[in-house]
Protein backbone atom coordinates (compact mmCIF):
# COMPACT_ATOMS: atom_id res chain seq x y z
CA UNK A 1 0.00 0.00 0.00
CA UNK A 2 2.83 2.33 0.62
CA UNK A 3 4.35 1.32 -2.06
CA UNK A 4 0.99 2.26 -4.02
CA UNK A 5 1.12 6.14 -2.58
CA UNK A 6 4.60 6.48 -3.16
CA UNK A 7 4.07 5.61 -6.73
CA UNK A 8 1.22 7.98 -6.66
CA UNK A 9 2.87 11.20 -5.52
CA UNK A 10 6.01 10.54 -8.11
CA UNK A 11 3.79 10.25 -10.48
CA UNK A 12 1.55 13.20 -9.87
CA UNK A 13 5.23 15.13 -9.05
CA UNK A 14 5.91 14.30 -12.97
CA UNK A 15 2.87 15.51 -14.00
CA UNK A 16 2.82 18.78 -11.76
CA UNK A 17 6.56 19.44 -13.30
CA UNK A 18 5.04 18.55 -16.82
CA UNK A 19 2.21 21.56 -16.98
CA UNK A 20 4.88 23.67 -15.60
CA UNK A 21 7.25 23.23 -18.43
CA UNK A 22 4.10 22.80 -21.13
CA UNK A 23 2.98 26.28 -19.45
CA UNK A 24 5.92 28.38 -19.42
CA UNK A 25 6.77 27.13 -23.41
CA UNK A 26 3.62 28.37 -24.13
CA UNK A 27 3.60 31.86 -22.27
CA UNK A 28 7.14 32.12 -23.99
CA UNK A 29 5.87 31.15 -27.15
CA UNK A 30 3.16 33.65 -26.90
CA UNK A 31 5.49 36.31 -25.70
CA UNK A 32 7.23 35.98 -28.59
CA UNK A 33 4.26 35.84 -30.96
CA UNK A 34 2.93 39.01 -29.55
CA UNK A 35 6.11 40.57 -30.36
CA UNK A 36 6.19 39.26 -33.53
CA UNK A 37 2.76 40.61 -34.25
CA UNK A 38 3.42 44.09 -32.79
CA UNK A 39 6.27 44.10 -34.61
CA UNK A 40 4.31 43.17 -37.68
CA UNK A 41 1.87 46.32 -36.64
CA UNK A 42 4.71 48.24 -36.79
CA UNK A 43 6.37 47.97 -40.31
CA UNK A 44 5.12 51.71 -41.94
CA UNK A 45 6.72 53.48 -38.64
CA UNK A 46 9.90 51.18 -38.33
CA UNK A 47 10.84 52.08 -41.88
CA UNK A 48 10.32 55.89 -41.35
CA UNK A 49 12.09 55.55 -38.14
CA UNK A 50 14.65 53.73 -39.88
CA UNK A 51 15.30 56.59 -42.49
CA UNK A 52 15.33 58.87 -39.56
CA UNK A 53 17.86 57.19 -37.78
CA UNK A 54 20.25 56.44 -41.14
CA UNK A 55 20.29 60.62 -41.65
CA UNK A 56 20.88 61.39 -38.89
CA UNK A 57 23.73 58.79 -38.31
CA UNK A 58 25.89 61.04 -40.74
CA UNK A 59 28.60 62.92 -38.44
CA UNK A 60 29.00 65.69 -41.14
CA UNK A 61 32.35 65.71 -39.19
CA UNK A 62 30.56 67.32 -36.37
CA UNK A 63 30.58 70.59 -38.06
CA UNK A 64 27.42 69.82 -39.92
CA UNK A 65 24.08 68.09 -40.07
CA UNK A 66 22.21 65.91 -42.41
CA UNK A 67 18.51 66.00 -42.99
CA UNK A 68 15.60 63.43 -43.66
CA UNK A 69 14.24 66.54 -46.26
CA UNK A 70 17.97 67.84 -47.10
CA UNK A 71 18.91 67.69 -50.79
CA UNK A 72 20.25 64.34 -51.87
CA UNK A 73 23.75 63.24 -54.19
CA UNK A 74 24.63 60.07 -55.20
CA UNK A 75 21.39 58.82 -53.24
CA UNK A 76 23.26 59.96 -50.22
CA UNK A 77 21.81 62.98 -48.12
CA UNK A 78 24.02 66.16 -48.40
CA UNK A 79 25.41 67.81 -45.12
CA UNK A 80 24.59 71.22 -44.78
CA UNK A 81 27.76 72.64 -43.10
CA UNK A 82 27.51 75.30 -39.94
CA UNK A 83 29.34 78.66 -41.19
CA UNK A 84 32.47 78.71 -42.32
CA UNK A 85 32.82 75.27 -42.61
CA UNK A 86 32.82 73.17 -46.20
CA UNK A 87 33.12 70.25 -48.16
CA UNK A 88 31.31 66.65 -48.60
CA UNK A 89 31.47 65.73 -44.50
CA UNK A 90 31.98 69.78 -43.26
CA UNK A 91 35.82 68.96 -42.72
CA UNK A 92 36.92 71.66 -44.32
CA UNK A 93 37.32 75.00 -42.32
CA UNK A 94 38.07 78.17 -44.22
CA UNK A 95 40.78 80.36 -43.05
CA UNK A 96 40.08 83.78 -42.77
CA UNK A 97 36.26 83.35 -42.56
CA UNK A 98 34.58 85.86 -40.37
CA UNK A 99 32.15 84.97 -37.26
CA UNK A 100 29.03 85.42 -38.14
CA UNK A 101 27.35 86.61 -35.09
CA UNK A 102 24.15 88.74 -37.04
CA UNK A 103 21.41 86.60 -36.51
CA UNK A 104 19.66 85.11 -33.72
CA UNK A 105 19.06 80.88 -34.19
CA UNK A 106 18.77 79.55 -30.90
CA UNK A 107 21.07 76.35 -32.36
CA UNK A 108 22.73 76.81 -28.85
CA UNK A 109 20.12 73.69 -27.70
CA UNK A 110 21.23 71.24 -29.89
CA UNK A 111 22.90 69.39 -27.88
CA UNK A 112 20.70 68.66 -25.58
CA UNK A 113 17.92 67.70 -27.81
CA UNK A 114 20.65 64.66 -29.07
CA UNK A 115 20.96 63.49 -25.75
CA UNK A 116 16.94 63.17 -25.36
CA UNK A 117 16.66 62.03 -28.94
CA UNK A 118 14.64 59.37 -28.46
CA UNK A 119 12.03 60.94 -26.20
CA UNK A 120 11.38 64.15 -28.50
CA UNK A 121 11.53 62.10 -31.67
CA UNK A 122 8.13 62.17 -33.56
CA UNK A 123 6.74 59.57 -36.13
CA UNK A 124 3.91 60.71 -37.86
CA UNK A 125 1.10 58.82 -40.25
CA UNK A 126 0.14 59.70 -43.66
CA UNK A 127 -2.99 60.11 -42.14
CA UNK A 128 -2.31 62.43 -38.79
CA UNK A 129 -5.03 64.79 -38.32
CA UNK A 130 -5.94 65.31 -41.96
CA UNK A 131 -9.12 67.39 -40.66
CA UNK A 132 -8.71 71.69 -40.35
CA UNK A 133 -10.34 71.07 -36.53
CA UNK A 134 -10.30 68.65 -33.66
CA UNK A 135 -13.30 66.77 -32.38
CA UNK A 136 -14.31 69.18 -30.41
CA UNK A 137 -14.20 71.44 -33.68
CA UNK A 138 -11.25 73.90 -32.57
CA UNK A 139 -7.74 74.26 -33.97
CA UNK A 140 -6.07 74.40 -30.67
CA UNK A 141 -4.62 70.63 -29.19
CA UNK A 142 -6.47 70.78 -25.85
CA UNK A 143 -3.71 68.55 -24.32
CA UNK A 144 -0.94 71.05 -26.12
CA UNK A 145 -2.45 73.76 -23.86
CA UNK A 146 -2.78 71.84 -21.09
CA UNK A 147 1.24 71.33 -21.23
CA UNK A 148 1.98 74.67 -22.11
CA UNK A 149 0.21 75.67 -18.60
CA UNK A 150 1.66 73.47 -16.58
CA UNK A 151 5.47 74.50 -17.83
CA UNK A 152 4.46 77.95 -16.90
CA UNK A 153 3.37 76.80 -13.48
CA UNK A 154 6.79 74.69 -12.76
CA UNK A 155 8.77 77.77 -14.18
CA UNK A 156 6.91 80.56 -12.24
CA UNK A 157 7.61 82.94 -14.84
CA UNK A 158 3.42 83.70 -16.26
CA UNK A 159 -0.18 83.29 -14.66
CA UNK A 160 -2.51 81.20 -16.57
CA UNK A 161 -5.16 80.31 -14.64
CA UNK A 162 -8.10 82.17 -15.49
CA UNK A 163 -6.64 83.13 -18.88
CA UNK A 164 -7.14 82.42 -22.32
CA UNK A 165 -4.59 80.96 -24.48
CA UNK A 166 -4.20 81.27 -28.46
CA UNK A 167 -1.92 79.90 -30.44
CA UNK A 168 0.52 81.63 -33.17
CA UNK A 169 2.83 80.91 -36.31
CA UNK A 170 6.13 82.03 -33.77
CA UNK A 171 5.94 85.19 -31.97
CA UNK A 172 5.71 87.19 -34.71
CA UNK A 173 2.21 86.14 -35.81
CA UNK A 174 0.82 87.02 -32.55
CA UNK A 175 2.68 90.67 -32.31
CA UNK A 176 0.53 92.13 -35.32
CA UNK A 177 -2.70 89.54 -33.79
CA UNK A 178 -2.35 91.76 -30.79
CA UNK A 179 -1.86 94.69 -32.40
CA UNK A 180 -4.95 94.55 -33.93
CA UNK A 181 -7.01 93.10 -31.20
CA UNK A 182 -5.64 96.21 -29.66
CA UNK A 183 -6.04 99.02 -31.90
CA UNK A 184 -8.83 101.23 -31.96
CA UNK A 185 -11.68 100.98 -34.29
CA UNK A 186 -12.05 104.79 -35.33
CA UNK A 187 -10.07 105.01 -38.56
CA UNK A 188 -9.73 108.64 -38.27
CA UNK A 189 -7.97 108.38 -34.69
CA UNK A 190 -5.81 104.88 -35.45
CA UNK A 191 -3.87 103.74 -32.36
CA UNK A 192 -0.18 104.79 -31.85
CA UNK A 193 2.34 102.53 -32.29
CA UNK A 194 5.17 102.61 -29.33
CA UNK A 195 8.42 100.59 -28.09
CA UNK A 196 11.83 102.18 -25.82
CA UNK A 197 14.89 102.53 -27.81
CA UNK A 198 16.27 100.00 -28.89
CA UNK A 199 13.66 97.53 -29.48
CA UNK A 200 12.97 94.59 -31.59
CA UNK A 201 12.67 96.28 -35.55
CA UNK A 202 9.74 93.65 -35.91
CA UNK A 203 7.48 96.04 -33.68
CA UNK A 204 8.28 98.41 -36.06
CA UNK A 205 8.76 96.74 -39.58
CA UNK A 206 5.32 94.53 -38.65
CA UNK A 207 3.26 98.05 -38.43
CA UNK A 208 4.59 99.84 -41.38
CA UNK A 209 4.14 96.47 -43.66
CA UNK A 210 0.35 95.81 -42.85
CA UNK A 211 -0.70 99.52 -43.40
CA UNK A 212 -3.54 99.40 -40.87
CA UNK A 213 -5.85 102.17 -40.87
CA UNK A 214 -6.79 101.53 -37.39
CA UNK A 215 -2.74 101.85 -36.55
CA UNK A 216 0.23 103.21 -36.89
CA UNK A 217 3.83 103.21 -36.01
CA UNK A 218 4.56 106.35 -33.77
CA UNK A 219 8.51 105.24 -32.45
CA UNK A 220 10.60 105.56 -29.44
CA UNK A 221 7.92 105.28 -26.38
CA UNK A 222 9.60 108.02 -23.88
CA UNK A 223 10.01 110.15 -27.25
CA UNK A 224 6.75 110.59 -27.79
CA UNK A 225 5.42 110.86 -23.91
CA UNK A 226 7.28 113.73 -23.62
CA UNK A 227 5.99 115.51 -27.02
CA UNK A 228 2.60 114.38 -26.16
CA UNK A 229 1.95 114.01 -22.60
CA UNK A 230 -0.99 116.64 -22.39
CA UNK A 231 -2.89 114.51 -25.71
CA UNK A 232 -5.76 111.88 -24.56
CA UNK A 233 -4.51 109.57 -27.66
CA UNK A 234 -5.11 105.80 -27.91
CA UNK A 235 -2.33 103.87 -27.30
CA UNK A 236 -0.18 100.62 -27.49
CA UNK A 237 2.69 100.18 -25.79
CA UNK A 238 5.17 97.20 -26.51
CA UNK A 239 7.39 95.90 -23.88
CA UNK A 240 10.15 93.23 -24.35
CA UNK A 241 11.60 92.08 -21.20
CA UNK A 242 14.19 90.87 -21.63
CA UNK A 243 15.01 93.14 -24.15
CA UNK A 244 16.27 92.05 -27.63
CA UNK A 245 19.07 93.41 -27.64
CA UNK A 246 20.49 94.51 -23.73
CA UNK A 247 18.96 91.77 -21.95
CA UNK A 248 17.15 94.09 -19.50
CA UNK A 249 14.07 93.55 -17.76
CA UNK A 250 11.71 96.27 -18.85
CA UNK A 251 8.39 97.62 -17.49
CA UNK A 252 5.50 100.13 -19.01
CA UNK A 253 6.34 103.66 -19.39
CA UNK A 254 2.66 104.93 -20.16
CA UNK A 255 0.79 101.93 -18.14
CA UNK A 256 -1.68 101.65 -20.64
CA UNK A 257 -2.38 99.07 -23.23
CA UNK A 258 1.16 96.91 -23.83
CA UNK A 259 2.18 93.85 -25.28
CA UNK A 260 4.20 91.86 -22.91
CA UNK A 261 7.14 89.89 -25.31
CA UNK A 262 8.18 87.50 -23.22
CA UNK A 263 9.92 85.56 -25.60
CA UNK A 264 13.85 85.47 -23.56
CA UNK A 265 11.49 85.04 -20.30
CA UNK A 266 12.61 81.61 -19.19
CA UNK A 267 15.48 80.49 -16.84
CA UNK A 268 18.44 80.11 -19.26
CA UNK A 269 18.17 84.33 -19.53
CA UNK A 270 16.99 85.57 -16.82
CA UNK A 271 16.59 84.94 -12.78
CA UNK A 272 12.93 84.16 -12.61
CA UNK A 273 11.87 86.80 -10.00
CA UNK A 274 8.20 86.27 -10.35
CA UNK A 275 5.23 85.09 -12.32
CA UNK A 276 4.28 87.50 -15.34
CA UNK A 277 0.73 89.41 -14.54
CA UNK A 278 -0.30 91.25 -17.49
CA UNK A 279 -2.87 91.12 -19.72
CA UNK A 280 -1.74 90.10 -22.90
CA UNK A 281 1.58 88.07 -22.63
CA UNK A 282 3.50 86.57 -25.92
CA UNK A 283 6.07 83.53 -25.47
CA UNK A 284 7.45 81.44 -28.81
CA UNK A 285 9.00 78.40 -28.62
CA UNK A 286 12.29 79.07 -30.65
CA UNK A 287 14.07 80.64 -27.59
CA UNK A 288 12.24 78.24 -24.84
CA UNK A 289 13.72 74.85 -26.69
CA UNK A 290 15.61 75.89 -29.31
CA UNK A 291 13.14 74.80 -32.48
CA UNK A 292 13.00 78.26 -34.58
CA UNK A 293 11.98 76.59 -37.80
CA UNK A 294 8.92 74.57 -35.78
CA UNK A 295 7.00 78.07 -35.57
CA UNK A 296 5.43 78.18 -33.28
CA UNK A 297 4.04 80.83 -30.19
CA UNK A 298 1.19 81.47 -27.87
CA UNK A 299 -0.24 84.37 -26.54
CA UNK A 300 -1.57 84.69 -22.40
CA UNK A 301 -4.68 86.70 -22.71
CA UNK A 302 -6.94 88.26 -19.63
CA UNK A 303 -9.95 89.94 -21.78
CA UNK A 304 -12.19 87.57 -23.09
CA UNK A 305 -12.59 90.58 -26.27
CA UNK A 306 -9.52 90.92 -26.79
CA UNK A 307 -8.65 87.13 -26.95
CA UNK A 308 -11.76 86.91 -29.66
CA UNK A 309 -10.12 89.57 -31.56
CA UNK A 310 -6.42 87.77 -31.22
CA UNK A 311 -8.13 83.98 -32.40
CA UNK A 312 -10.23 85.57 -35.18
CA UNK A 313 -6.94 87.31 -36.33
CA UNK A 314 -4.96 84.00 -36.63
CA UNK A 315 -8.09 82.12 -37.86
CA UNK A 316 -8.90 84.30 -40.74
CA UNK A 317 -5.27 84.86 -41.53
CA UNK A 318 -4.50 80.76 -41.55
CA UNK A 319 -7.66 79.21 -40.54
CA UNK A 320 -5.38 77.99 -37.23
CA UNK A 321 -2.07 76.12 -36.81
CA UNK A 322 -0.58 72.96 -38.03
CA UNK A 323 -1.64 70.21 -36.96
CA UNK A 324 1.47 68.45 -37.06
CA UNK A 325 3.55 71.26 -35.83
CA UNK A 326 0.83 71.22 -32.52
CA UNK A 327 2.00 67.46 -32.33
CA UNK A 328 5.92 67.70 -32.44
CA UNK A 329 5.52 70.92 -29.88
CA UNK A 330 3.71 68.71 -27.38
CA UNK A 331 6.23 66.29 -27.76
CA UNK A 332 8.96 68.58 -26.91
CA UNK A 333 7.13 70.23 -23.90
CA UNK A 334 7.03 66.39 -22.89
CA UNK A 335 10.45 66.21 -22.46
CA UNK A 336 10.78 70.20 -21.38
CA UNK A 337 8.59 69.59 -18.09
CA UNK A 338 10.25 65.72 -17.24
CA UNK A 339 12.08 65.97 -13.55
CA UNK A 340 9.65 69.57 -13.14
CA UNK A 341 12.03 71.89 -16.13
CA UNK A 342 15.22 70.99 -14.35
CA UNK A 343 17.18 69.06 -17.17
CA UNK A 344 16.65 71.43 -19.91
CA UNK A 345 16.87 74.22 -18.13
CA UNK A 346 20.05 73.52 -16.24
CA UNK A 347 21.46 72.42 -19.24
CA UNK A 348 21.09 75.75 -21.16
CA UNK A 349 21.45 77.75 -18.24
CA UNK A 350 25.20 75.98 -17.47
CA UNK A 351 25.40 76.66 -21.73
CA UNK A 352 24.50 80.54 -21.50
CA UNK A 353 26.65 81.09 -18.20
CA UNK A 354 29.78 79.58 -19.46
CA UNK A 355 29.43 81.47 -23.01
CA UNK A 356 29.22 84.52 -20.58
CA UNK A 357 31.96 84.01 -18.44
CA UNK A 358 34.30 83.76 -21.35
CA UNK A 359 32.72 86.29 -22.91
CA UNK A 360 33.07 88.76 -19.60
CA UNK A 361 37.07 87.79 -19.75
CA UNK A 362 37.56 88.75 -22.91
CA UNK A 363 36.26 92.30 -22.62
CA UNK A 364 37.61 92.99 -19.20
CA UNK A 365 41.03 93.10 -20.88
CA UNK A 366 39.68 95.88 -23.19
CA UNK A 367 38.99 99.98 -22.87
CA UNK A 368 38.12 100.32 -26.60
CA UNK A 369 35.01 98.03 -26.38
CA UNK A 370 32.36 97.46 -23.70
CA UNK A 371 29.50 95.51 -22.67
CA UNK A 372 26.14 95.62 -21.00
CA UNK A 373 25.94 95.54 -17.08
CA UNK A 374 24.48 92.55 -15.39
CA UNK A 375 23.02 92.68 -11.98
CA UNK A 376 22.47 88.87 -10.07
CA UNK A 377 18.68 88.80 -8.65
CA UNK A 378 17.09 85.67 -7.25
CA UNK A 379 15.92 83.13 -9.25
CA UNK A 380 12.45 81.86 -8.34
CA UNK A 381 12.72 78.63 -10.65
CA UNK A 382 16.92 77.58 -9.24
CA UNK A 383 16.13 79.05 -5.45
CA UNK A 384 19.28 80.88 -6.18
CA UNK A 385 20.83 84.40 -6.87
CA UNK A 386 22.67 84.62 -10.69
CA UNK A 387 23.30 86.71 -13.34
CA UNK A 388 21.13 87.19 -16.22
CA UNK A 389 22.85 85.64 -18.93
CA UNK A 390 21.41 86.85 -22.00
CA UNK A 391 21.28 85.51 -25.98
CA UNK A 392 23.05 88.76 -26.88
CA UNK A 393 25.81 90.94 -25.99
CA UNK A 394 25.31 94.70 -26.93
CA UNK A 395 28.22 96.00 -27.40
CA UNK A 396 29.68 99.67 -27.50
CA UNK A 397 32.24 101.12 -29.38
CA UNK A 398 34.31 103.39 -26.75
CA UNK A 399 36.12 105.61 -28.93
CA UNK A 400 34.85 108.56 -29.82
CA UNK A 401 35.86 108.39 -33.76
CA UNK A 402 34.40 105.20 -33.87
CA UNK A 403 30.61 106.04 -34.12
CA UNK A 404 29.55 102.76 -36.58
CA UNK A 405 30.91 99.77 -34.31
CA UNK A 406 29.47 97.01 -36.79
CA UNK A 407 31.84 98.39 -39.23
CA UNK A 408 34.61 98.61 -36.46
CA UNK A 409 33.81 94.75 -35.94
CA UNK A 410 33.15 93.67 -39.33
CA UNK A 411 37.21 95.17 -40.25
CA UNK A 412 37.66 92.17 -37.39
CA UNK A 413 35.91 89.63 -39.19
CA UNK A 414 32.86 89.53 -36.91
CA UNK A 415 29.66 90.04 -37.97
CA UNK A 416 26.78 91.81 -36.18
CA UNK A 417 23.70 93.55 -36.07
CA UNK A 418 24.12 97.30 -36.39
CA UNK A 419 22.32 99.65 -33.25
CA UNK A 420 20.42 101.51 -35.87
CA UNK A 421 18.22 98.64 -36.74
CA UNK A 422 17.16 98.37 -33.31
CA UNK A 423 16.50 102.56 -33.47
CA UNK A 424 19.53 103.11 -31.57
CA UNK A 425 22.93 104.59 -32.60
CA UNK A 426 25.00 102.95 -34.61
CA UNK A 427 27.75 103.11 -31.68
CA UNK A 428 26.47 100.03 -30.70
CA UNK A 429 25.89 96.51 -32.29
CA UNK A 430 24.45 93.07 -31.36
CA UNK A 431 26.27 90.46 -31.24
CA UNK A 432 24.14 86.63 -30.68
CA UNK A 433 25.49 84.24 -28.23
CA UNK A 434 22.88 81.65 -28.85
CA UNK A 435 24.34 80.34 -32.26
CA UNK A 436 25.99 76.66 -32.38
CA UNK A 437 29.12 76.10 -30.37
CA UNK A 438 31.42 76.24 -33.69
CA UNK A 439 29.80 79.53 -34.37
CA UNK A 440 30.83 80.65 -30.71
CA UNK A 441 34.24 79.36 -30.52
CA UNK A 442 34.73 81.63 -34.03
CA UNK A 443 33.11 84.21 -32.14
CA UNK A 444 35.32 84.38 -29.30
CA UNK A 445 38.60 84.02 -31.25
CA UNK A 446 37.72 87.10 -33.20
CA UNK A 447 37.03 89.22 -30.18
CA UNK A 448 40.03 87.67 -28.97
CA UNK A 449 42.31 88.59 -31.97
CA UNK A 450 40.25 92.28 -32.07
CA UNK A 451 41.04 93.25 -28.46
CA UNK A 452 44.59 91.99 -28.39
CA UNK A 453 45.33 94.45 -31.17
CA UNK A 454 44.97 97.24 -28.67
CA UNK A 455 48.23 96.62 -26.62
CA UNK A 456 50.06 95.80 -29.94
CA UNK A 457 50.01 92.18 -29.81
CA UNK A 458 47.94 88.68 -31.51
CA UNK A 459 46.25 86.42 -29.73
CA UNK A 460 45.13 82.74 -30.48
CA UNK A 461 42.38 81.17 -28.56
Amino acid sequence: MGKMKRYCYGFCLLISIAINILLSINLYVGENNQQTTHRSLLTWSEKAAAEAEEVAAISCSGHGRAYVDGLVFDGQPVCECYDCYGGRDCSELSPGCAADAESGDPVFLEPFWMQHAADSAVVISGWHRMSYRYPDYTTMSEELENYIRKLHSLVGNAITEGRYLVFGIGSSQLLNAAVYALSSENSSSPSNVLASIPFYPMYKEQTMFFNSESFQFEGDTNSWQSNNWTNNMDVIEFVTSPNNPDGELKKSVLGGKTIYDHAYFWPHFTPITGPSDHDLMIFTLSKLTGHAGTRFGWAIIKDKDVYEKVANYISVADLGISKDTQLRVLKLLKVSVEGDGKPLFEFSYNKMRDRWDRLTAVFSKSTRFSIQQRHPLHCNFFNETRLPSPAYAWVKCEREEEDDCGAVLEAGKIIGRSGSIFSAKDRYTRLSLIKSQDDFELLLQRLTELVALENGSIETM
